[in-house]
């Protein structure tokens, strides 16, 4: 494996407007081709936190690395050119346009990323078939998990080395959320390593390589997925962080 971290975060601090900071000083560096989960209670600064990777938060004070390029001053879209792909919670497809119109739009106005083409298309499609099939469905027209499946694929086609994924079960029936956390783990199984922001604790953990928790928008713990899945999260939650 890769001495160089996937994702490099040091000292990360980023807040909105003249507010106080909500993302705190967070520090880890992420392995190639994990998933890694954001866990923690409501407010704890999870989605603020990958706003701040992907760009859509400024930076007040730290780094953002993606495979040792630093991005920290960086655009959204040239984060994505780096090799950052980010799917937020909602709004993540266009739901008067097609299946594959969504697709070819996900790649329209990228430049300067190698690996983006028919090639990737390719690898998408086969990563989600049921995608494929139904490349003239509106998008309006399909199902939470399906939706979700859709921007998934969308991220994948700029070749990203990271994708962030913001609570992608959010508002899934149990069955939906069980099919979103399987399309997750073959995305890391394709050699992409994830991010995942997610409040469905137990599904998250059950699909993660590792675990990190937050809390007041600093990283109360990190440890490996079985070893957070089998502690007292109510303890770790609410625990004081120095």
């Amino acid at each position: 494996m890769s001495a160089i971290p996937a994702l490099s975060v040091s000292g990360l601090r980023a807040g909105y407007g003249r507010g106080d900071d909500i993302v705190r000083g967070i520090t880890l560096d992420q392995a190639p081709e994990t998933i890694l989960a954001v866990i923690g209670p409501n407010g704890s600064g999870k989605s603020s936190f990958v706003k701040t990777l992907a760009g859509l938060l400024d930076i007040r004070q730290g780094r953002v690395s993606v495979t040792g390029t630093d991005v920290t001053s960086e655009t959204p879209a040239r984060r994505v050119a780096a090799g950052m792909a980010y799917v937020p919670q909602e709004a993540n497809v266009f739901p008067s346009l097609t299946i594959g119109e969504n697709l070819k739009l996900a790649t329209e106005f990228l430049r300067g990323r190698a690996g983006v083409g028919p090639e990737q298309r390719e690898k998408v499609l086969a990563l989600f078939p049921e995608l494929g099939a139904r490349l003239k469905t509106r998008a309006g027209d399909l199902s939470g998990g399906q939706r979700q499946m859709l921007a998934f694929a969308s991220a994948l086609l700029a070749n990203p080395e990271v994708l962030l994924l913001d609570e992608p079960s959010a508002g899934l029936s149990p069955k939906i959320v069980g099919q979103t956390m399987e399309a997750i783990v073959r995305v890391r199984a394709a050699g992409v390593t994830v991010l995942l922001v997610e409040q469905n604790v137990a599904a998250a953990l059950e699909i993660a390589d590792e675990a990190v928790v937050l809390v007041a928008g600093q990283v109360s713990l990190r440890d490996t997925a079985p070893a957070v899945r089998a502690a007292d999260l109510g303890d770790m939650f609410f625990a004081k962080v120095a």
